[in-house]
């Protein structure tokens, strides 16, 4: 099991210098709002990731006013210490294992695992499909650096293919010895993300299915239905067919850059018709189901991030996501909440419990 012992923060959101200790099992977060827990929260998620989990732009882990900023973490790594340290300053990131720079950033991801549950996940649910592949792929890209390296390259290819459309849509060359390496490459590329998926989604399908039966008192049948051009014939025949019409649009409307998951409850869309509390309880099921799928492909037990959540769940579902995330199935939980007697309360006492105070 890996986990996190220490971490500073120099100029990161709100903070312009800290540093917190997480030493036993459960660690708990607590302070107003606004008081910089989720903050906190995230700057673990950033060391195992070299990312935050909120915000795509980097600019906006930096202390207001300020031109950078760093964090610094100790990990228990297979039995030894490890610090990992990152830091971002005029739009140039470094990372470093035990003072040691990576070569490349990718080099880190799958060393560190965390899975976060945090309150604006529920648009993986009802927001559109882009959100969706972006949740697949961070699974996919820790577990198989393949898979890493062939998305970044069919991302970087489908906008070069893009660019070439737009460039030729008035008076397309008949024979393109670039428009047949774009199209090579992504169908190469393409292919071999669908099959990883199609197998992911495989394995995941009956993790999501346990841990919604344990949230909800198995009261519905759900599904996860994925969706692909590829699944009706060979992208190379779709870049082909539909060569006119992405010249038409000047974009490629075909591929895996497309692909889309529909979440299914009692045969009918959960995003379209399922309640809050159906909801609630599918997009716990997958986060839990993603971090028990992390823990069996990397062998260690992900960081189990909370975000918030006591504010979000009836009793039920709390009572039963609590009785989950204490099994042997889990390792170290961090978690925020205004309320420190709620925490306690809600783990029946303080024993196995960190407090951080903020």
């Amino acid at each position: 099991m890996n986990t996190i012992k220490n971490i500073t923060l120099v100029q990161f959101r709100n903070y312009s210098s800290g540093s917190f200790a997480f030493a036993e099992p459960i660690t708990c977060i607590t302070g107003p709002n606004g008081s910089g827990k989720t903050n906190l929260l995230d700057a673990v998620y950033y060391l195992c990731y070299t990312k935050s989990y909120f915000s795509s732009y980097q600019q906006n882990s930096v202390q207001k006013g300020m031109d950078g900023f760093r964090v610094q973490g100790t990990f228990d790594h297979k039995g030894y210490d490890e610090i990992i340290a990152c830091k971002w300053k005029q739009g140039k990131k470094e990372l470093s294992a035990d003072g040691t720079e990576y070569e490349k950033l990718t080099d880190h991801i799958g060393r560190y695992a965390a899975v976060m549950i945090a309150p604006d996940d529920m648009e993986l649910i009802n927001d559109g499909s882009e959100l969706r592949r972006k949740w697949v792929d961070s699974i996919l890209s820790q577990t198989d650096r393949e898979y890493l390296e062939r998305l970044m390259r069919y991302q970087r290819v489908l906008l070069q293919r893009n660019a070439w459309l737009k460039l030729h849509y008035l008076n397309p060359p008949s024979n393109s010895p670039e428009l047949e390496y774009y199209n090579s490459q992504l169908v190469g590329d393409g292919t071999y993300i669908y099959q990883k998926r199609l197998e992911f989604i495989d394995k995941f399908i009956p993790l999501l299915r346990e841990y919604y039966k344990q949230l909800s008192s198995d009261k519905e049948q759900i599904q996860v239905a994925y969706e692909s051009n590829l699944t009706e014939k060979p992208l190379a025949q779709w870049l082909e067919q539909s060569f006119q019409n992405d010249l038409r649009v000047q974009r490629t409307m075909r591929g895996i850059h497309r692909d889309d998951w529909t979440f299914i409850l009692n045969d009918i869309s959960l995003k379209s018709f399922g309640s809050q509390g159906q909801k609630k309880s599918f997009l716990f099921a997958m986060k839990l189901a993603q971090y028990t799928y992390l823990n069996n492909v990397q062998g260690h037990k992900p960081i189990l991030l909370l975000d918030d959540i006591f504010e979000k769940l009836d009793q039920n579902r709390m009572e039963a996501l609590l009785r989950i995330i204490r099994g042997d199935g889990f390792g170290q939980v961090i978690l925020t909440d205004t309320h420190a007697g709620r925490v306690v309360e809600a783990f029946g006492g303080r024993e196995g419990i960190g407090f951080i105070e903020l």
